[in-house]
């Protein structure tokens, strides 16, 4: 499928047509970037490219007429100056792998996926930077930003955490505009963290609000969780400033209360007693925040944290825990201080 753009060098390829990689490609095309879009199911490259919408993920959003579609994944990369990947947590790497060898030498790599490496815990960067070595830039877009908003060109602020500043700034500039307005951070661990481990939480509460236990304790959920990252960061070198920015607490409160989120409507359906299988099957997308729960309990085990709530829902997921029961634990727990 020809794109529009024959011969020419784009700007950016997004490598991922979901919700969140349409909505960043119609950003970046918004603000004037020549964007291609590439992703596995060429039938919906043709529908997006002809009908000028996502269909399937973002239907009667009108794509700008500057965003144009590459079903060669190889054509997509070697046309772009940089490119940014927005794909599944676990299918970062070999995607990773696979454009390699394909990268300009000057090209940077970025991503907006929020998660893990399934098996081993690692954030993706680091995954990144043992694919592609030590020299090529990196950076993470993340923060508190539904893919739908974005879409419709609604008030969003995000982080740019990146290897360098300049790389940074760099990312943020081309996303900068409109109704979006990018900041960029050095922290790349704090930005990663951030970013995974608070759909551990929005599971959590989407379960304390599907038990309708009240505003109360959602709040409280919310604040606890919030300290179960900063203990977690604080073992991985995150800086604390990260997880209280938008990388943090600002996705943290978006993905716990939004009603768009995946990741609360799975605690949501778990609290009302719906099986695990089924409320997933019903999301119909990816929920981050299954994945995820696995992978921080694991680094919890790890660094030897006590991180009660992130257990909690690792057991109902994956061990067949009953969420009442989880409730009881937690409210049982011992006194202790606050911080």
């Amino acid at each position: 499928m020809n794109s529009g753009l024959t011969g020419a060098q784009s700007d950016i390829a997004v490598l991922g047509a979901g919700s969140w990689g349409t909505a960043l490609a119609m950003q970046l095309a918004r603000v004037g970037r020549r964007t291609l879009l590439w992703a596995r199911d060429a039938e919906l490259l043709t529908q997006i490219q002809n009908r000028r919408e996502n269909p399937r993920y973002l239907p009667d959003i009108k794509v700008p007429d500057n965003l144009h579609t590459e079903a060669d994944l190889q054509t997509a990369v070697t046309r772009a100056r940089e490119v940014l990947l927005v794909c599944p947590s676990h299918a970062f790497t070999e995607l990773l792998q696979t454009i390699q060898p394909w990268l300009g030498d000057s090209s940077g790599v970025s991503w907006a996926c929020k998660g893990f490496e399934p098996g081993s815990g690692r954030l993706l960067h680091t995954c990144a930077r043992e694919i592609l070595g030590e020299q090529r830039p990196l950076a993470v877009i993340t923060g508190p930003s539904f893919a739908r908003e974005v879409a419709l060109d609604m008030p969003t602020a995000v982080t740019v955490a990146a290897s360098t500043e300049h790389y940074g700034r760099q990312i943020a500039s081309l996303l900068h505009g409109g109704s979006l307005r990018a900041y960029y951070s050095a922290d790349m661990i704090g930005a990663e963290l951030g970013g995974a481990s608070k759909n551990v939480m929005a599971i959590a509460t989407g379960i304390c609000d599907g038990m309708q236990l009240g505003s109360n304790a959602r709040a409280g959920l919310i604040t606890r969780g919030l300290s179960e990252m900063m203990r977690l960061g604080a073992a991985m070198g995150a800086k604390p400033e990260t997880l209280m920015g938008l990388a943090g607490l600002g996705d943290l409160v978006l993905t716990c209360t939004g009603e768009l989120s995946r990741n609360r409507r799975l605690g949501l359906a778990l609290g009302q007693g719906l099986g695990l299988e089924q409320a997933i099957a019903e999301i119909g997308q990816v929920v981050e925040g299954y994945k995820a729960a696995a992978e921080v309990q694991r680094l919890s085990q790890k660094f030897q944290l006590d991180l009660p709530i992130c257990e909690q829902v690792h057991g109902i997921l994956y061990q067949g825990w009953n969420p009442q029961k989880g409730l009881q634990v937690l409210l049982n727990r011992e006194l202790k201080k606050e911080n």
